[in-house]
């Protein structure tokens, strides 16, 4: 009769708004119902996520501990509905499982690494890429996505760079936004939607040296002005969880610090979702010195606020024994527990437990799916140099080399997790060079050498095949598990000899284009100077070969551009554009002034930069006021002009100074962008509107305020250029 009792309380689903929590008192009343019928074991067992090894070990995790969700099950809706069958109808409350997958950009149908997505530029692209992976990996019974991954990050040396939006807070909290929105939705219950997960709670890309898991020391001014402001916007969005970092954060490990998970989070921004811990952080913080063992640390993370333990099993083998001791309160389990049953509402598992199998080979790789991967690929890639226009492919081209480690991988297209997809799905780059150019090219393929090893032996067959062939095609970089997590690099160049490899095809004196894959960036100060071409295109996915030969070709006008800096060199590591100004700048090249003897101390690249196979002229700057008091707007506007001989999509961006200030502040700042598509000959006008919020910043203390004073504005094409203004704020 219980189990009974427990359906007959749903009825309804609830919904999750895209402008966060909406807490319904019916379902609250119905939680209520659930956890006065549920024993202290129970609670602990929704606490718990487990790891699916085998199907006899989840089996036995189910019926033993009534536990609460698993992670990593066989991507399959049969086997999820066999597991969750044993939850429903086997167990005493029938309490519904939580399969959780790190869907980072894509399931099936694999779109571009984070980082390239964010290079785009494009939120309504970025949201509907979300929407698609939601839709395929609901569809293998899937409920919860551990994404978006929100980590500012300013060391291209840290792996999981690819997984994120790159260095600036502005852009980051934007696209965090397009993600939760894509994958929640309106209504998280719906059968192609699903939960959204922020991590990793918080400031995980400061690590130092660039070292996955490693510690971060950073003020608090940094942490709310850098770090936080992507986490912030994912509650706005509605974000249903969150998960504990697994770094130390100024001498406390996330996963235990209870002032980023209760003060901030619960207090300061009423998130009102879940926090689990990432894999077995909670146990991590014995390593860190923080907990003696793993009793210790089981208490930490509950007193914290982390609601549920990722795999290692401390709160079950823990909780129980400090509550009965009084080391933790009943209540602060029952807070846990009411978080877990309200998300599990949400998202329509009491209602609706099961996977719609018939679903599961409809919604995969289906056209259209491909389709929104390839226009998304395409945006996606930044056009760095083109001496000549040398690209896009002209006519007069008969012969075509394709040469290098990754002209004809499948596999090192896809970038980091990405498991869930199959290569052979994929298009290398090869087979979308000869799909597009059909009979009209000649095309000759030679490897060259390997990825990252040493041997040269393959360079005489790479420059015979150069010399007899009009245009080559260079495709170097990274493999797809140079990059994401665990795999942080000390030295950021070309990896083995893929630089000797270009250097040979250089010397050859035919013209080449370098088109360079990568989940990060990349330190190509030789490339920069001596390829007459370079076209970044990232780790597209499934898409890689359609897209790039779409830009090569010219059927698509290159419009990305950089969310990181490139830096010139390994050491110059973090360059970032939104640095603070020192006592002495550099301006010029002085010793006394901060620098290197031996490097110029700008980015290769910087942030914001991206060329097109046209021209954009920017002109007649206008502010709206020359002041305005600190509720004021200022609305700001440019005309912006193709003067270029094709049609093309460029993305124009607004950067702020506050030049006197508290505290210093950054040397320019992200402010907003418009992405507009102009004919050629055509002018539009962009028009921003600034107001108080985004001329402001939290200063630990004394809250978020804006200062009275003057500020400078530009809008341009990147960070480093565009028209400038000023105006001043007023203290009224």
């Amino acid at each position: 009769m219980m189990k009974r009792h427990i359906f007959l309380l749903i009825l309804l689903p609830v919904t999750l708004f895209s402008k966060g929590w909406t807490l319904d008192p019916v379902v609250e009343a119905k939680i209520d119902s659930v956890m006065q019928l549920m024993t202290l074991d129970e609670k602990i067992g929704q606490m718990t996520q487990g790891h699916y090894y085998a199907k006899d070990a989840a089996e036995a995790a189910i019926r033993q501990h009534a536990i609460g969700s698993f992670l990593n099950i066989p991507h399959d809706a049969g086997e999820a509905n066999r597991l969750q069958r044993i939850a429903v109808e086997e167990t005493r409350l029938g309490i519904p499982l939580l399969f959780g997958l790190d869907v980072i950009h894509g399931f099936r149908t694999m779109f571009p690494i984070p980082l390239a997505e964010s290079a785009s530029w494009d939120l309504e692209g970025i949201r509907q890429s979300a929407e698609v992976a939601a839709r395929e990996a609901a569809a293998a019974g899937v409920h919860w996505t551990f994404a978006p991954m929100m980590d500012i990050a300013r060391d291209p040396r840290w792996g999981r760079i690819a997984e994120g939006a790159g260095e600036d807070p502005w852009l980051g909290a934007a696209i965090a936004k397009a993600r939760v929105q894509g994958f929640q939705g309106d209504d998280v219950s719906a059968p192609d939607r699903l939960i959204a997960c922020a991590k990793h709670y918080a400031a995980y890309g400061a690590a130092e040296g660039g070292r996955d898991y490693n510690t971060v020391d950073i003020s608090e001014r940094t942490l709310r002005n850098v770090y936080l402001p992507p986490f912030k916007a994912a509650v706005d969005a509605g974000a249903g969880t969150f998960m504990s970092a697994f770094n130390d954060l100024n001498g406390v490990p996330a996963t235990g610090n209870g002032y980023l998970l209760t003060d901030i989070l619960r207090n300061e921004w009423g998130f009102e979702g879940f926090v689990v811990s990432d894999w077995k952080s909670i146990l991590e913080m014995v390593n860190h010195g923080f907990a003696e063992d793993s009793a210790a640390a089981a208490l930490k993370a509950i007193t914290a606020g982390v609601d549920m333990d990722m795999v290692a099993d401390v709160y079950l083998n823990h909780l129980k024994e400090l509550v009965e001791r009084g080391a933790v309160p009943e209540t602060l389990i029952d807070q846990s527990v009411r978080r877990i049953l309200r998300l599990k509402f949400m998202a329509g598992l009491f209602d609706n437990p099961y996977a719609d199998e018939s679903l599961q080979d409809k919604v995969m790789l289906t056209p259209e799916h491909r389709a929104i991967a390839r226009k998304v690929a395409g945006e996606s890639i930044v056009l760095l140099k083109n001496e000549n226009s040398l690209l896009p492919i002209r006519s007069d081209v008969r012969t075509l080399a394709v040469v290098g480690p990754l002209a004809e991988s499948k596999r090192d297209l896809m970038g980091c997790w990405s498991a869930s997809a199959n290569p052979d799905d994929a298009v290398s780059i090869l087979d979308g060079i000869r799909e597009r150019a059909g009979d009209r090219l000649k095309i000759t393929c030679s490897k060259g050498c390997d990825i990252s090893s040493n041997d040269r032996s393959g360079f005489e067959k790479a420059v015979q095949t150069v010399q007899k062939s009009d245009l080559t095609i260079v495709v170097l970089g990274e493999g797809t598990l140079m990059s994401g997590e665990g795999y942080s690099r000390s030295d950021l160049g070309l990896p083995g000899v893929q630089l000797d490899l270009l250097k040979a095809i250089q010397e050859t004196g035919k013209p080449f284009v370098l088109m360079l894959l990568a989940g990060r960036p990349l330190a190509i100060p030789w490339c920069a100077e001596n390829a007459p071409a370079i076209l970044l295109t990232w780790q597209l996915g499934l898409e890689h070969g359609h897209a790039a030969a779409d830009v090569l070709f010219g059927d698509v006008n290159p419009s990305g551009k950089l969310t990181v800096s490139f830096p010139r060199a390994t050491g110059q590591v973090p360059v970032y554009y939104n640095h603070l100004n020192t006592g002495r700048p550099r301006v010029r090249q002085d010793r006394f002034l901060t620098g290197y003897g031996d490097l110029d101390i700008t980015p290769q690249y910087p942030f914001g930069f991206g060329l097109s196979y046209t021209a954009f002229d920017y002109e007649d700057l206008h502010l709206s006021a020359d002041q305005i008091a600190s509720e004021d707007s200022l609305i700001v506007t440019a005309r912006i002009k193709n003067s270029g001989e094709r049609e093309g999509e460029e993305i124009v961006q607004l950067y702020i100074r506050d030049i006197i200030s508290s505290v210093t502040r950054p040397v320019k700042e992200l402010k907003g962008f418009r992405k507009i598509l102009l004919e050629k000959g055509e002018t539009k006008t962009v028009r921003f509107v600034l107001k108080s919020a985004d001329l402001g910043y939290d200063y630990p203390g004394a809250g978020f305020k804006t200062e009275p004073g003057e500020f400078k504005i530009w809008i341009g094409p990147n960070s480093q250029e565009g028209l400038e203004g000023t105006f001043r704020v007023t203290g009224e």
